[in-house]
């Protein structure tokens, strides 16, 4: 992932922007509590699954602002932060994945196959984690480690909750 990744930036100058193709960089946030118990998810609108939030650079090229901002817009908690901060952090995972072309209810091309070059960050929510939904989703809501073990099939979102384990001394 990071060699495709690093091909993408090299390729193009413009692999922040949507337009780019055969894709671009996006940026998510894999959310959870201080306890590392319980996982952010929101229902995406469109791909119709549960997915951690996140979203188009839109030319802004810190992924991890992107992050950020995706984190707030998608649900709404007003106290998140970085588990890894600064010059030195690193993302919590990279993936690279297919979004489908999508199609107006007569047929009609909306957007067409792409990739999202996904940077994925660790962030804790803290203090009121009443999640709010957004336009984005259908839903937004916590899952324990059993939950999304019971609901979700997408190996990417399962990767990032193996990986945001706390590691053991």
């Amino acid at each position: 992932m990071t060699a495709r990744i690093r091909d993408l930036v090299v390729a193009h100058a413009d692999c922040f922007d949507r337009t780019c193709r055969p894709g671009h960089i996006t940026a998510s946030a894999w959310i959870t509590t201080p306890a590392r118990d319980r996982f952010l998810l929101v229902h995406h609108r469109k791909l119709d699954r549960w997915l951690q939030p996140g979203g188009h650079a839109d030319g802004q090229t810190d992924a991890a602002d992107v992050a950020m901002r995706e984190a707030t817009e998608e649900t709404g908690l007003p106290n998140l932060r970085h588990v890894a901060e600064g010059p030195d952090a690193t993302p919590l995972d990279l993936d690279v994945h297919v979004i489908p072309a999508r199609y107006d209810a007569a047929g009609n091309l909306i957007e067409d196959a792409h990739e999202h070059h996904d940077v994925r960050f660790l962030i804790i929510a803290e203090g009121d984690l009443a999640p709010q939904v957004s336009d984005e989703s259908h839903a937004v809501r916590w899952f324990t480690p059993a939950e999304l073990e019971a609901t979700i099939d997408e190996e990417s979102v399962l990767r990032l909750w193996r990986k945001s384990k706390p590691s053991k001394p």
